[in-house]
């Protein structure tokens, strides 16, 4: 029987509990590690000649208007991604869609501002309700979008590579940078197969929770009987995440909301283009950015997607445009993407922590929380 999840929050804090510690220091070795990597990718940059501001010139033919439709189209997008999450716990407990809504705007600031993506776990620690809904199976729900939407857009950037009109030859060269532009649909088609195959094993995982319950206890039981039998209990609050599959209408309304997600996105990205001044962009040139640039930041990388963001926008212009086009409106594009995919996450998280009545710190120093 599902459970009704409503009430916001964790428990509270028992008397005489340790009190926690700094973010910072905390977190203090992996924000060592990442800054590391955006330090890296701003070398790559400036390597490469990609501009991380945009020159004078560059911003003078920006229609700001078509920034303003940006930032609106994109909090859609913003919405459509957080909502869908409901119809993956519906089979688990039943939770208010504000509460759903919330949960992961302020999750979705989590994964940008924690270090290498470890903000990826605020949103099951948010959402749990002890007794009712785990934060494991939380986190299977999590892992099954993930996949889903690895599978979805690889297969819309796939479509997009083969109807757009790429540069031909391809450039040997991204800027300066001595790679050669034909990597991007080469790492398309690897994505494609590997969410494919994740999908598939998904699937499998479901089907056979019992059988991976008792292969993972089996595994385990030489080191430590009490450690094989609570991995294997982890195991099948995960695989209890997968609840959706079987079920049609949740599986079919989920998907269908990461496919509109998708083209919305790629459809916000082509506004921002034109008004950028890149207006022989089509809708399938925009498809291929948006494709490109989701899977540059799968990876842990440095906070705000720093680097790792302008890099992958840049590969993806230069398989279309010429260089000084790519360096001149395309920097303009590539900053103001960039500005207003953070601008949306920041005021849509900040909304979220005011209905519900909680800090950032504590929204982010909930990572470091108990999933049970």
């Amino acid at each position: 029987m599902k459970s009704q999840v409503d009430a916001p929050g964790d428990a509270p804090a028992q008397p005489g509990a340790p009190k926690p510690t700094s973010w910072l220091r905390k977190h203090r070795g992996k924000l060592a590690i990442s800054l590391i990597c955006g330090a890296g990718f701003v070398w790559v940059l400036n390597a490469g000649a990609l501009p991380i501001l945009p020159s004078q010139e560059a911003f003078a033919g920006v229609k700001w208007w078509a920034f303003a439709a940006y930032l609106g189209l994109w909090f859609v997008v913003h919405w459509i991604r957080a909502v869908r999450w409901q119809w993956l716990l519906s089979p688990i407990a039943e939770v208010s869609r504000r509460r759903v809504v919330d949960v992961s705007f302020i999750g979705f600031l989590a994964i940008v501002m924690l270090p290498l993506r470890t903000g990826e776990v605020v949103r099951p620690v948010m959402i749990r309700r002890k007794g009712e809904l785990s934060g494991w199976a939380a986190t299977g729900t999590i892992a099954a979008e993930r996949v889903i939407d690895g599978l979805v857009l690889t297969l819309m950037l796939w479509v997009a590579l083969l109807v757009s009109e790429p540069l031909d030859p391809l450039p040997n060269k991204i800027g300066e940078l001595p790679i050669p532009a034909a990597v991007v649909p080469t790492a398309t088609y690897a994505a494609l197969v590997l969410f494919g195959g994740a999908f598939v094993a998904m699937g499998l995982f479901f089907a056979k929770r019992q059988l991976a319950r008792q292969l993972v206890a089996w595994a385990f039981a030489w080191i430590s009987p009490r450690l094989a039998n609570w991995l294997s209990e982890r195991v099948e609050k995960v695989a209890s995440g997968l609840a959706f599959l079987p079920r049609a209408r949740e599986s079919a309304w989920f998907v269908g909301a990461t496919i509109a997600y998708w083209l919305l996105n790629a459809a916000a990205g082509w506004v921002l283009a034109w008004g950028a001044g890149l207006s022989e962009m089509t809708f399938w040139h925009s498809a291929v950015v948006t494709g490109v640039l989701a899977l540059g930041i799968l990876l842990p990388n440095a906070p705000g997607f720093f680097g790792a963001f302008q890099v992958s926008v840049y590969a993806a212009l230069a398989i279309f445009f010429q260089p000084d086009v790519v360096t001149g409106a395309g920097s303009a594009y590539v900053f103001l993407l960039y500005v207003g995919q953070l601008l949306v996450t920041i005021l849509a998280a900040a909304w979220a922590l005011a209905r519900e009545h909680t800090s950032l710190s504590d929204a982010l120093n909930s990572e470091a929380t108990s999933l049970d």
